[in-house]
């Protein structure tokens, strides 16, 4: 099975965590996501100079399809390169993993980041979750989706779109607000009803 092969191989780079991702299961390192095993193929995380290395070796971006859309990510399809095991291989997964690690330590440097800087935030949610009282990164962390969404129901009226929990909740996790599944979409409005009472 391709998951637990490249699972032993990525053990050359140390040990990683394996968490259920959209349909698959993630490796991680140190916090961070730096691939993804889904339907028998091997993704691994872009970034940097990473993406142009990847394009070139044809490998092509996963796509997590949904009943009404599709959100592609910035993970490319290696399995190709593993599977005839290339000779490039080991040091495209060591700078995926060096990239990925990066990546989160500095996003997860709390003092540097703004609002809008987190995945699915933009301008005019900061601007609603400010109004909310929420004024940085580290409350927004702190307090979670459902928290923050509540409040900003409180501020706007019970007519928020719903998909603002959702995608809170991907800015809490750092994922697309789109590969959030249902179960846990699920979860998410049991405990803004709960904390609302």
């Amino acid at each position: 099975m391709i998951e637990q092969s490249f699972y032993d191989y990525t053990t050359q780079f140390g040990e990683s965590q394996k968490r259920s991702m959209f349909g698959g299961t993630g490796l991680f390192k140190e916090g961070a996501m730096y691939a993804l095993i889904s339907n028998d193929k091997v993704f691994i995380r872009g970034g940097k100079g990473l993406d142009s290395k990847l394009h070139e070796l044809h490998c092509e971006k996963f796509r997590h399809v949904k009943k009404q859309s599709t959100a592609t990510v910035n993970y490319y399809d290696i399995t190709h390169l593993f599977e005839q095991k290339a000779t490039d291989l080991y040091d495209l997964v060591r700078s995926s993993i060096n990239n990925s690690v990066d990546q989160h330590c500095s996003k997860n440097a709390v003092e540097n980041r703004r609002l809008r800087d987190l995945p699915n935030m933009q301008l005019t949610l900061e601007r609603m979750v400010k109004k909310s009282g929420i004024q940085d990164v580290k409350t927004f962390l702190e307090l979670g989706a459902p928290r923050v969404f509540n409040r900003v129901k409180r501020t706007y009226g019970n007519d928020v779109d719903v998909k603002l929990l959702w995608k809170f909740a991907g800015a809490v996790d750092g994922v697309h607000w789109k590969l959030i599944q249902d179960p846990m979409k699920q979860r998410l409005l049991e405990h803004c009803s709960k904390i609302d009472q």
